[in-house]
């Protein structure tokens, strides 16, 4: 549940949404793509506000990446990709595939895919509609360690490359930090930010060198504290 929820994100920002478990976070996602509706308030897009802003072909697109890749078991990988598209543009599905690594898989089946390319698959059915926003809604949970590395990795330079709006849910605040210019830390329930912090690093020295850094350790303490801090008061009013 949420309430008292305000946030502005910039064209071509990536911001990162932090919080316990059950704190609002994925109904924001929905309630932005239009697949929950408010009880009061308002979504603007762009100069439009309203739930229907997603469904609408002539307003900012709005695609989302979930958890599960959620791709259709009988059909192929383009096929899973092109859903919903015309022939017409399967040159440029077979591009998106190409972007996330997956250009020789295109005629498999999903079964044959490990977890992390399952994702790729579902990242490129994202983009293949060249998204103004794309929701992330924990889309890396389920992945081992060195798969999550390199899917965060493939995020940030697609999002680089494209320059669309990103938010992305995550319980985990070096992802957090790694992916995002901005993150906001939600309060439990009912669900509201009450802490952001700036993610200004220097992404030229590489994922390494950076996530040993002083200043990425700093943000990333920071961000865990206050998280942390939410998770105490939820505890004592509980108790309470």
């Amino acid at each position: 549940m949420l309430e008292n929820f305000d946030i502005e994100i910039a064209a071509g920002e990536f911001v990162a949404i932090v919080g316990r478990s059950g704190c609002g976070k994925s109904t924001l996602l929905r309630s932005v793509v239009g697949l929950e509706t408010p009880q009061s308030g308002t979504i603007t897009l762009g100069e439009v506000a309203g739930s229907e802003v997603a469904r609408s072909s002539d307003k900012p697109d709005v695609r989302v990446m979930f958890q599960d890749s959620r791709l259709l078991p009988w059909r192929r990988i383009l096929p899973n990709v092109m859903l919903g598209l015309e022939p017409t543009l399967t040159p440029h599905a077979r591009k998106v595939l190409a972007q996330v690594g997956l250009a020789e898989r295109a005629n498999d089946w999903p079964a044959t895919l490990s977890g992390g390319q399952r994702q790729r698959v579902a990242l490129a059915r994202a983009l293949v509609h060249d998204p103004n926003l794309l929701l992330l809604d924990e889309p890396l949970g389920s992945l081992d360690a060195l798969t999550r590395i390199e899917m965060q990795q493939l995020i940030e330079d697609v999002w680089r490359s494209r320059g669309f709006t990103a938010m992305l849910v995550t319980h985990d605040v070096s992802e957090a930090v790694y992916l995002s210019n901005r993150i906001c830390v939600m309060s439990a329930r009912p669900g509201r930010i009450v802490e952001e912090f700036v993610v200004d690093l220097d992404r030229s020295v590489g994922r390494e060198r950076l996530m040993l850094s002083d200043a990425f350790n700093k943000v990333r303490n920071e961000v865990w504290l206050a998280v942390r801090k939410q998770a105490v008061i939820a505890a004592q009013e509980a108790i309470a």
